[in-house]
C-alpha cells in the first residue's frame, strides 16, 4: 500500500498518522500531498525516495471510513489516491443518575464512568421525562451539573438520561442512555385485625430502580403523628411493631427518613401512598352465663356453660370458673366456639346467684379477658330427692309454658309408696283441688301427667294423697317453673 495508516483501525478519539510510503506513477519529488480525512487536510512535500513525513489525525466516528491523497505539482493535480481505514469505537462508558424528591419538585443527578480521558468528556446530559418533555444541564471534562428537573416524580415515575456530545469534541467513551426510576416505597398492609391499644406489625418495601435497599431507615405514621421506625433488611423490607392509639378510619405512611451512604439511591424523604387503616375499638371483652337447662337440684349435677367473646368473637383456650357467692362450683375451658362447659353440684336448696369469671386468657389472644365476669345469673336450687321417709312420699315437680295454649301449663306429678305395692290409687292435689288420680306400679311409682291453669301455677306445692296399710297419708312437695320453662 503507497500510504499506510498506523495504527491500521485506530480507535475513535485516539490518534492515527497517515504517511506516503511510496508515490503512484507521474508524482515527482518535491510535489505536494494533501491527506484528507474526517473534513481536515494536512499537507506533506515528497522527498527524493517517494515518502513524506507522517501527519496525525484524530479518529472520529466508528467504522470504515476513508483518507484521501491528492498530489499536485503548483496547480497541477499529479495523481490521487484513496485508502481505507476501520475506526474502532471508543470504549463503552457508564451511567448512573440518582432522583431525589426535594420540597415539591425532583433533583437529577448524574455521573459518568470512562476507563479514557475524561476531560474529553464535554457536552450535555439530557433528561427525558414520564410525557416526553426534556430538560439539559451541561458535562464539563466529564463533570455533570446537578439539576432540578422541574417536576415532582411519583414513586415508580422513571427518567431516561442520555449524553449528547459537545459539537466538534471526541468523547473517550460512548454512553448509553440509562432509565432511572425514583425511589418506591410500598406500605404493606397489615395482617390482621387492627385494635386501638394493641401491637400492630407494619412492613414496608424500599426499592431503588426496582432493587432491595438494605440499611435504609423507615418511619410510620399517621396524620396524628409518629407510630414507629424500622429499618430495612438485605430484601429491603423494614419492619416496626406500633400501636394506634385510638380507634377509627385514618391512614399510614411509610417515609425513608435516612438512606445509607454508597446506596444506588439517595431515597431520603421518599413516601409511600398513604394505606387507608381501620382501626377497631379497644377489646371489649363479653362473658354470658347460660341459663342451666332443666330443673336444678341440690346435690345433683348440673352443667353450667359461658360464651366468652372479645369484640363479638368468640375466645378459645380461655379459662372460666363458675361459682356462687358461698364458693366456687367448678371451672372449664371454653373451645372454639368460645364455650366452656362445666359439671357442678350446687350443695343446698335455696335462691342463690351464679357468676362465670374468666381466670386466664391465652398468650397470642386479641383481647386479655381475664378478669372479665357475667352478670350474676339467678338460680332456684330445689331440694334435693330423699329417700321415702314415711309409706307416700311426693317427689319436686315443675311446669312448662304450652306454646300451643299458653292457658295451660303441662307438668307431671309422681309419688312413692314404700314399702313398693302396686295397685295404689294415689290422688294428687294443687292449692287443695284434686287435679287427678294415678295408680302405683311394681315400683309403688304413681305418675300423672296433667295440665295446670294459671290459677294453679301460683301454688309453689302440691300433695299427694292415698291409703296405705288402711291409713290414709299424704305427703308434700314443691312445684316451680322449669328452666327453661318452654
Amino acid at each position: 500500500m503507497p500510504v499506510a495508516i498506523t495504527p491500521p483501525t485506530p480507535v475513535a478519539c485516539t490518534t492515527f498518522t497517515a504517511q506516503v510510503t511510496s508515490t503512484p506513477a507521474g508524482v515527482s519529488a518535491g510535489n505536494t500531498a494533501t491527506f484528507t480525512y474526517d473534513g481536515q487536510a494536512q499537507s506533506a512535500t515528497v522527498a527524493a525516495d517517494g515518502t513524506t513525513p507522517p501527519v496525525t489525525f484524530t479518529a472520529m466516528g466508528s467504522g470504515p471510513q476513508t483518507v484521501t491523497v491528492v498530489y499536485t505539482s503548483g496547480a497541477t493535480i499529479t495523481g490521487t489516491e484513496v485508502v481505507p481505514i476501520t475506526v474502532t469505537p471508543a470504549p463503552a462508558g457508564t451511567l448512573a443518575t440518582t432522583l431525589t424528591v426535594v420540597g415539591t419538585t425532583t433533583q437529577a443527578s448524574t455521573t459518568l464512568t470512562c476507563g479514557g480521558d475524561t476531560t474529553s468528556i464535554n457536552g450535555t446530559i439530557q433528561y427525558t421525562l414520564p410525557g416526553g418533555g426534556t430538560v439539559s444541564t451541561p458535562v464539563t471534562n466529564g463533570v455533570v451539573t446537578p439539576v432540578d428537573l422541574g417536576v415532582l416524580l411519583t414513586s415508580g415515575q422513571s427518567v431516561t438520561a442520555s449524553f449528547v456530545a459537545a459539537a466538534g469534541t471526541c468523547p473517550a467513551c460512548t454512553f448509553a442512555p440509562v432509565t432511572t426510576s425514583l425511589c418506591t416505597v410500598l406500605l404493606l398492609p397489615p395482617a390482621g385485625v387492627v385494635t386501638a391499644g394493641q401491637p400492630t406489625t407494619l412492613q414496608a418495601l424500599v426499592l431503588c430502580n426496582g432493587v432491595p435497599v438494605s440499611g435504609a431507615t423507615v418511619s410510620f405514621a399517621t396524620p396524628s403523628g409518629s407510630l414507629g421506625t424500622g429499618t430495612t433488611n438485605a430484601s429491603g423490607l423494614a419492619s416496626a411493631t406500633v400501636t394506634f392509639p385510638s380507634a377509627g378510619a385514618t391512614t399510614a405512611t411509610a417515609t425513608v427518613t435516612a438512606t445509607p451512604a454508597g446506596s444506588g439511591c439517595d431515597c431520603t424523604g421518599t413516601a409511600s401512598v398513604p394505606l387507608p387503616v381501620v382501626v377497631l375499638p379497644a377489646a371489649v371483652c363479653t362473658v354470658l352465663l347460660l341459663p342451666p337447662a332443666g330443673v336444678v337440684t341440690a346435690g345433683q349435677p348440673t352443667t353450667l356453660q359461658a360464651l366468652v367473646l372479645c369484640n363479638g368473637v368468640p375466645v378459645s383456650g380461655a379459662t372460666v370458673s363458675f361459682a356462687t357467692p358461698s364458693g366456687t362450683l367448678g371451672t372449664g375451658t371454653t373451645n372454639a366456639a368460645g364455650l366452656a362447659s362445666a359439671t357442678v353440684t350446687f350443695p343446698t336448696a335455696g335462691a342463690t346467684t351464679v357468676t362465670a369469671t374468666v381466670t386466664a386468657t391465652p398468650a397470642g389472644s386479641a383481647c386479655n379477658c381475664t378478669g372479665t365476669a357475667s352478670v350474676p345469673l339467678p338460680v332456684v336450687v330445689q331440694p334435693g330427692t330423699t329417700p321415702p321417709s314415711g309409706p307416700l312420699q311426693a317427689l319436686p315437680a315443675c311446669w312448662r309454658i304450652n306454646l300451643a295454649n299458653p292457658t295451660l301449663f303441662p307438668t307431671t306429678l309422681t309419688a312413692v309408696v314404700t314399702p313398693a305395692a302396686a295397685g295404689i290409687p294415689v290422688q294428687f292435689l294443687v292449692g287443695g283441688v284434686p287435679v287427678g288420680t294415678a295408680t302405683t306400679d311394681a315400683t309403688g311409682t304413681a305418675t300423672l301427667p296433667v295440665n295446670l291453669t294459671l290459677f294453679q301455677i301460683i301454688n309453689s306445692t302440691y300433695q299427694a294423697t292415698a291409703v296405705v296399710g288402711g291409713t290414709t297419708v299424704t305427703s308434700t312437695a314443691s312445684l316451680r317453673p322449669c328452666i327453661p320453662p318452654v
